[in-house]
């Protein structure tokens, strides 16, 4: 299946050069979110695993800010008049929009500038890699809202991130992360300058895009399946994937431009 010519109803899709770009792109509220939003980035990102044409993608937003979170009048609104069945089915959408992200073979680079709020933390949090600035302000702020800290995720992948007592500091008082403190916690790769950041997320996508793409897959699978393992088990896992990996013609092209001292050309075979 191919996604290049994919044509996205709620947030700006472009696709060149195997990586994809989704920019959330609702500038004049700080991009938030939408029931409908929701969904079609939960689709998106499961139909992506199956896409052979991309083999990056990033998420980013428009107009100088990554995601303001819900939407407070077409998504907080609505949820105070729901039902206990209604209210599951959203929250266990959204958490299936972060397991679609983490599932999906390709890594997904979030370039945050500006507010990265709520469940924009968590679309952040969810990303293999993430590029920001200073400028940026990332608060996982479900608890001033009346809400817990444990959503979409945010309990079992934070800490991962940045450590338990951080990751308790920021669910507990939902206060805005800086963009320097984020560097310095973890949960930036890097800061970027924002006039620098989409490019500097471009050439990031584009380097693993250029790379061994099934052992890219295989290394993205290996860091989720290995959260439940133990030491034993994981060092087996992956010696058999290592093995797969061997028996790919990416494997055998890379020894062949060793061998002819060049760059090797990898096709993610």
């Amino acid at each position: 299946m191919n996604m290049a010519d994919y044509q996205a109803a709620h947030f700006q899709w472009t696709a060149a050069g195997g990586i994809a770009t989704i920019t959330l792109n609702r500038p004049d509220k700080k991009n938030p979110l939408t029931f409908e939003s929701y969904a079609e980035l939960r689709d998106t990102f499961r139909q992506l695993n199956d896409a052979g044409d991309i083999d990056a993608v990033i998420v980013t937003g428009a107009g100088g800010n990554f995601c303001s979170g819900g939407d407070v009048h077409e998504i907080i609104g609505p949820l105070t008049e729901m039902d206990m069945p209604e209210l599951l089915k959203f929250t266990r959408m959204t958490g299936d929009l972060v397991k679609a992200m983490r599932a999906c073979r390709q890594p997904v680079i979030a370039a945050i500038d500006g507010i990265c709020a709520g469940a924009g933390a968590a679309i952040a949090m969810a990303s293999d890699m993430r590029l920001g600035t200073e400028a940026s302000k990332t608060a996982f702020l479900f608890v001033r809202v009346g809400l817990a800290g444990c959503d979409m995720g945010a309990c079992a992948i934070l800490p991962r991130l940045i450590g338990q007592g951080r990751a308790s500091e920021l669910l507990f008082t939902g206060r805005a992360m800086s963009g320097a403190e984020a560097e310095r916690w973890g949960f930036f790769n890097r800061l970027c300058a924002p006039e620098d950041l989409q490019d500097a997320a471009l050439k990031l996508a584009q380097k693993l895009a250029d790379g061994p793409n099934f052992a890219h897959g295989m290394t993205k699978t290996m860091l989720n399946q290995e959260w439940d393992m133990g030491l034993n088990a994981a060092i087996e896992a992956e010696a058999e994937v290592q093995a797969m990996c061997m028996q790919t013609k990416d494997f055998k092209r890379a020894f062949d431009a060793f061998a002819a001292k060049q760059k090797p050309v990898f096709e993610g075979n």
